[in-house]
């Protein structure tokens, strides 16, 4: 069952973890990690997860993030590529979002470009 599936869809938070970078955990480079990850920890490089991310509260990425599906409790201070992206209300985005479906929760702060990419039309939009 993948995160997008229309029929058996389960929410990126409810899906198991493969990779976790823990609270006080510091990596410098780039972070590769199949299926789900969440980072409690510092990322000092570019991170692509295969299915999902959750960046939890404390968590901080410093430098550009690819994957399907992704929800920002922390910090991101750098370019996001995303099919669907959840800002909650201690999120916080510095850089520029390309993304299909965006929802940001009320406290939740966004500063940089922002590219939508429709399902039907696959055409990009941009606001500033």
């Amino acid at each position: 069952m993948g995160v997008f599936s229309k029929k058996d869809k389960v929410a990126l938070d409810l899906q198991a973890i493969s990779t976790l970078i823990s609270e006080g955990t510091i990596v410098a480079g780039n972070l590769t990690a199949p299926a789900v990850a969440r980072i409690d920890g510092r990322v000092n490089g570019d991170v692509e997860v295969t299915e999902g991310l959750i960046l939890g509260e404390q968590g901080l990425i410093v430098g550009s993030v690819n994957t399907k599906e992704m929800i920002v409790y922390g910090t991101v201070q750098g370019n996001i590529k995303v099919e669907s992206l959840e800002i909650k209300g201690t999120g916080k985005i510095t850089g520029d979002i390309e993304t299909g479906t965006l929802l940001v929760e009320t406290g939740g702060i966004y500063n940089g470009h922002l590219a939508m990419q429709t399902a039907n039309t696959k055409q990009i939009k941009q606001i500033a």
